[in-house]
Parts: structure tokens; sequence; C-alpha cells
């Protein structure tokens, strides 16, 4: 279970200091509502994606 810092604290803050695991966590949360998400939502999806393949991907 995901226990790290919420949308909220890390709204403030570039993606490029989240950690492996809130991208992750986000990532995987917010893949599975695109469907739903409005063009807000699918941004920050988006730059999330950017931020997992610019450290090479996700490592498990």
């Amino acid at each position: 279970m995901y226990a790290g810092r919420d949308m909220t604290e890390l709204s403030m803050m570039a993606k490029a200091d989240w950690k492996d695991e809130e991208l992750t966590f986000f990532h995987h949360s917010l893949q599975q509502m695109v469907p739903y998400l409005n063009s807000e939502g699918l941004t920050i999806h988006r730059e999330i994606i950017e931020e997992i393949e610019n450290r090479g991907g996700i490592r498990h």
C-alpha cells in the first residue's frame, strides 16, 4: 500500500523531485482513470510518464 506524499503536496513540486514510488503509484492510478480525466488530469499524467521515461523507466 502507498504511504507517501499525497497529490496536493506533490502538485506543488517539480516531477523531477518526486520519488520513484510516487511516480509509479500515481502513474498506475491515473492510467486506470484515463477515460475519465479532463485536460488537466491528462497533462499531469503525461508529465508523470515523461519523468518516468527521463529516469529510464520503472524499476521493479
